[in-house]
């Protein structure tokens, strides 16, 4: 339950905290997460675990602990966002971004972990210990080797492919296309008929503020799992009839109507105990939503 409960959390600090200071009174949490089914102590023991992994940092007021998130957190917030919700989309240069690296099996924990990081900015697996991207990941890049301090055992160079293969097939040794695009079809099926139910209902004033902001997080929770197996490919790479885009079309307009009566409840429950002064003015819940954050789940 603990991890569950860690990547709610997550998802709770991304879609909505983040435009509020991103700072929240524990017990304000534990009442959010209760109506996922949620109990107080399996929130307890993921915020301490967010702590030690570095995500959040911890302020007492009085008698009551508040928790915000750290660099780490608000960056990871950030290009999270910035890929679900499609806020920079970038035309694609022709280039494909390499990684090397040779790590020495002292330090495989560290290769583990790189690998992970790797897989969730995009990169794909062409071969053990090359990775490649054609997106521009030059930075992210640069701020692994100094997280993991591998300075000695990496190399990255921004290449022209040249064959013999075809980039279609370069593609298909380093990503499951395939295998994504099934996953898309699933959301697509799952939430199009969902999607119709919840338009209905709440055009007719049949579902509740507090129905809409479960609604409204799960959908985000279960679109936000692409981030761990979609690279965000160019659509210069992608089949004409990618359902990635399709997905991703349905998300925007199923989050919108589910938006404003769920951030009503939320700030329901934020403000008699959080800095309500803190939001974001340029928020705007069902118009341009930020960032979902990640974790290991």
């Amino acid at each position: 339950m603990t991890a569950n409960t860690q990547s709610m959390i997550f998802t709770l600090y991304g879609d909505y905290i983040c435009h509020y200071g991103s700072k929240i009174w524990i017990g304000s949490l534990i009442q959010l997460l209760k109506e996922f089914g949620h109990n107080e102590q399996s929130v307890r023991v993921a915020v301490s675990r967010m702590v030690k992994q570095g995500w959040l940092q911890s302020e007492k007021k009085g008698n009551k602990s508040y928790y915000y998130l750290t660099h780490q957190g608000e960056q990871r917030i950030n290009e999270a966002g910035n890929r679900i919700f499609k806020l920079k989309p970038c035309k694609w240069d022709g280039k494909w971004r390499i990684f090397l690296y040779t790590i020495p099996e002292e330090e495989r924990h560290i290769r583990d972990e790189l690998r992970r990081e790797l897989q969730w900015s995009g990169f794909g697996s062409f071969t053990n210990g090359c990775w490649i991207s054609p997106n521009k990941m030059e930075d992210e890049v640069k701020t692994l080797i100094q997280k993991y301090n591998i300075e000695n055992h990496v190399e990255l160079f921004l290449s022209d492919h040249v064959g013999p293969t075809d980039n279609q097939e370069l593609i298909a040794k380093s990503w499951d296309l395939d295998g994504i695009e099934q996953r898309y079809e699933e959301f697509i099926d799952l939430y199009s008929k969902q999607y119709i139910i919840h338009q209905s209902v709440i055009s007719q004033g049949m579902m509740s503020d507090a129905e809409c902001f479960v609604e409204r997080t799960k959908l985000v929770h279960k679109y936000r799992k692409f981030l761990f197996i979609d690279p965000g490919l160019p659509n210069e790479l992608l089949p004409q009839m990618w359902s990635g885009n399709h997905a991703a079309l349905l998300f925007s307009q199923y989050y919108k109507i589910l938006a404003g009566p769920a951030s009503r409840f939320f700030e329901s429950i934020f403000e008699k105990d959080n800095d309500m002064h803190k939001k974001d003015k340029a928020y705007d819940a069902g118009y341009h939503p930020y960032a979902i954050a990640n974790d290991e789940e």
